[in-house]
């Protein structure tokens, strides 16, 4: 596009991309927040007494980490959603992310809010398939956007492990 074709293109146009990606920030980080609220709440009255795996990182590691993963997430569904828009391709994007968004939520209110390793184990079971579901979706569409799920998929599946190992050392 020249920039002429741009300044005669309407301000709200222009300014699509850059409000996409913000609402789509907005709407990842707000789950974040709703299952960090969730993990703050059951730390030090339940998860700071239970025998954890040798390989638990300090508590210190889990908010930096996840920031820049719902960053990224955030990012991915992003490149999808210029490239996609409203298309059919777009919709099943938008409802794979949607659907692992909601299950990310959910595992830190059923481990963390229930105190259950057992539901967080059924919960992040389901949320690693959703990932994977949206990163093979990412992929086709968009391929920086299925690798930016990479790391994401990484950092669950060791938290799976972590989950499984709490619930095993905790009967």
């Amino acid at each position: 596009m020249s920039s002429v074709e741009a300044e005669t293109k309407p301000k709200a146009d222009r300014l699509r991309p850059v409000l996409g990606l913000v609402a789509w920030i907005l709407l990842t980080l707000t789950i974040g927040m709703i299952g960090g609220r969730a993990t703050a709440a059951g730390i030090p009255d339940w998860y700071d007494k239970l025998n954890r795996p040798s390989l638990t990182p300090p508590d210190s590691v889990f908010g930096p980490v996840w920031t820049v993963l719902y960053l990224m997430m955030a990012v991915a569904i992003w490149l999808v959603w210029l490239r996609q828009g409203d298309s059919r391709a777009g919709r099943s994007a938008a409802t794979a992310y949607m659907v692992q968004l909601f299950l990310n939520g959910l595992w830190s209110v059923v481990f963390f809010g229930s105190q259950s390793p057992a539901g967080g184990m059924l919960v992040i079971l389901l949320l690693w398939f959703a990932i994977l579901w949206t990163l093979v979706v990412f992929w086709k569409q968009r391929l920086v956007s299925g690798v930016l799920l990479i790391p994401y998929l990484a950092w669950v599946s060791f938290a799976a492990v972590l989950n499984y190992q709490v619930w095993v050392l905790n009967p």
